[in-house]
């Protein structure tokens, strides 16, 4: 009797224990009574009937690391849903562009489940569902850009790829909010062509602003020539300006001492400029004999006003 008392007790204490289900923050149960959906069950302390009530088990699929450190994908069944934002990064899978270039993506998914009842009853499998719909869309919508369009859209084909994806698993109570393209691997031939005319673009580039620094330095050159002839020219000429000035006021001295203006003003700047080159020739060493292209009544005229002139300063 004792013993089957034991017996009936420590059956109870299991009854009752099987029935206490405590569910973590961010999760929750599906309890089936009968094989039929009843209830789901939140975080916080819950009751269930053993054998009458069950929990409804999904197939998940999860990344884990082995003994080597190594990422593997598990695949098991559980009883309990995460509501928490999942994160999934899918093995890279080749696609095929518009111009015929096979190319490697990798994608990487962050998705929600907001309808623990659908995600349960309506698909089987939600991250491997959602794997398999990730790389068929990739397909289609790489599959209408060209190689150059889907290396430089990357956020045209996220943008895409997350509107159908947040659509099509919308009815099994998912909800995509985010997909991004780690990762874009043409073929190495085509890596190599597009690195070489990478360098031959930057070459073309260096060599253009080579030129047009050349170029505008050139112009800055003759500019700056330009104005300095401009300059030398303008000084020239207001110094001849300014000697023609002081010679005028010269002749003017001379014709107020002698108590009037010269007669013929040409005729003494002549005769001036004809002594000094008598100076320099008659300074020079030289064999040849040179021949003055003047009138000599002229200059002797000139060269008698001139002492004239002097004669009329002494008295």
């Amino acid at each position: 009797m004792i013993i089957m008392s034991i017996i009936l007790f420590v059956f109870v204490i299991m009854f009752i224990g099987k029935g206490i289900i405590v569910i973590k923050q961010a999760e929750v149960m599906m309890i089936e009574r009968l094989g039929k959906y009843d209830r789901t069950l939140e975080s916080g302390l819950n009751f269930i009937i053993p054998i009458i009530e069950n929990s409804r088990q999904i197939v998940w699929k999860y990344e884990k690391t082995n003994f080597k450190g190594e990422g593997i994908w598990v695949t098991e069944k559980i009883n309990r849903i995460d509501l928490r934002e999942a994160v999934y990064d899918f093995p890279k899978q080749n696609v095929i562009t518009k111009d015929n270039v096979t190319i490697q993506i990798d994608a990487l998914i962050y998705f929600q489940i907001i309808d623990p009842k659908k995600a349960t009853y309506e698909i089987n499998n939600i991250p491997n569902a959602i794997e398999k719909l990730t790389q068929t869309t990739l397909r289609n919508v790489i599959g209408e850009l060209e190689l150059d369009q889907t290396l430089v859209s990357r956020d045209t084909v996220n943008s895409k790829l997350r509107l159908i994806l947040d659509d099509a698993t919308d009815k099994w109570g998912v909800k995509v909010n985010r997909v991004e393209l780690q990762d874009i691997i043409p073929p190495k031939e085509i890596r190599d062509a597009m690195e070489k005319q990478m360098k031959a673009e930057r070459t073309k580039r260096a060599l253009i602003l080579t030129a047009e620094g050349e170029r505008n330095a050139q112009i800055a050159r003759a500019e700056g020539e330009k104005r300095s002839r401009i300059l030398e020219a303008e000084g020239q000429s207001e110094a001849r300006l300014k000697i023609a000035t002081a010679e005028g006021l010269a002749i003017e001295k001379i014709a107020n001492s002698m108590g009037g203006s010269p007669k013929d003003p040409a005729n003494y700047l002549i005769a001036i400029k004809y002594i000094d080159t008598l100076k320099e020739l008659a300074n020079k060493e030289t064999d040849k004999v040179v021949f003055m292209p003047y009138e000599t009544s002229s200059v002797l005229g000139s060269i008698g006003g001139i002492k004239e002139l002097l004669n009329m300063d002494k008295s």
